[in-house]
């Protein structure tokens, strides 16, 4: 994502893009409601009407930048469908391109942070929980495809699919909050391969413990 105020000065970069990238830097930063179509375009370096003539007002340029995110997600989505492979091998491609794609537009992500978890902002409604259970429903597919196959122990397919999404969403906390203690794709995929393996031993049960 580009930072709004070098995105601002590039004249590389056309006017849509700089309002985008301004918009998305000042509502994950200030909110949507208090972010006015007046700071938008003096961060972009252009006029209102210039704002007008692309997206029609605040909103409009909002919903834009929504269904750009949600588009990559439903591409992304649409081509792992396609590919083959254990369902192992599937999940870690599934939750390495869920993470790739979170990290290239971790603004975007932040903002989507700030209108569901906080305090109502009056911006149109996204029905982000929709792109969750897509998520959820993804993984706990390909769980019950590796307990079908006797890939993964015969456990309870919740359980497995809530670690796998807490390792991930885990992963987005610390890249939000703290991406300094970030540990990239390579760390989700090492934490990832622990919960694959699994903390007991293939019994069960840890040496010496009773039944």
């Amino acid at each position: 994502m580009i930072k709004a105020d070098s995105a601002a000065k590039s004249l590389n970069i056309a006017p849509r893009e700089r309002l985008l990238a301004s918009a998305t830097e000042l509502f994950s930063r200030k909110g949507y409601s208090a972010t006015t179509t007046r700071e938008i375009v003096a961060v972009a370096g252009v006029t209102k009407p210039v704002l007008y003539y692309y997206f029609r007002n605040k909103e409009g340029i909002y919903l834009e930048l929504m269904h750009k995110a949600t588009n990559k997600f439903e591409a992304m989505l649409d081509a792992f469908h396609a590919e083959t492979g254990t369902p192992k091998k599937r999940i870690l491609s599934f939750c390495d391109q869920i993470f790739a794609l979170i990290l290239e537009n971790i603004e975007i992500l932040r903002l989507v942070y700030s209108i569901y978890y906080g305090p109502h902002q009056g911006a149109p409604f996204i029905d982000f929980d929709s792109f969750e259970l897509k998520l959820q429903k993804t993984v706990k597919h390909l769980v019950q495809e590796g307990i079908k196959k006797k890939e993964f122990q015969k456990e309870y397919v919740e359980d497995m699919t809530w670690a796998i999404l807490g390792a991930i969403n885990f992963s987005i906390e610390i890249e939000l909050s703290h991406p300094e203690w970030g540990f990239g794709r390579k760390g989700l995929k090492r934490v990832l391969n622990l919960i694959f393996r699994g903390i007991l031993a293939r019994d069960g049960k840890k040496k010496g413990e009773r039944k």
